[in-house]
């Protein structure tokens, strides 16, 4: 059974940092590409961050860019997501997902429809 289990997310100031991580278990994704995507309340699922099967590669939403930095240890099968500078409208469930393909492509790495595994996401609150 593939499962991604997502750890690290809490309540925090607006400024603060948290860091995610997210942990394969049942095989290892260590040439498949990552990505972190968000869900607010009332609001459709968006994409945030993703990386490449080295994580020599990566790609941001605009509303994260230069605050959120996306990378994996692949000798530790993890993903991270470090947030630094939170903002209120950074308050969602963060779920990690992992892809089949083994293509790179900006055009589809954001794409819900592109990720095959989800984890079942953790909380970020943060508080203004």
């Amino acid at each position: 059974q593939v499962q991604l289990v997502e750890s690290g997310g809490g309540l925090v100031q607006a400024g603060g940092s948290l860091r995610l991580s997210c942990a394969p278990s049942g095989r290892t994704y260590s040439t498949h590409s990552m990505a972190w995507f968000r869900q607010a309340p009332g609001k459709e699922r968006e994409f945030v961050a993703a990386v490449n099967w080295s994580g020599a590669t990566t790609h941001y939403a605009d509303s994260v860019k230069g605050r959120f930095t996306i990378s994996r240890d692949n000798a530790k099968n993890t993903l991270y997501l470090q947030m630094n500078d939170l903002k209120p409208e950074d308050t969602a469930v963060y779920y990690c997902a992992t892809t089949l393909s083994l293509a790179w492509a900006i055009s589809t790495i954001r794409r819900i429809s592109e990720y095959d595994y989800w984890g079942q996401g953790t909380q970020v609150t943060v508080s203004s």
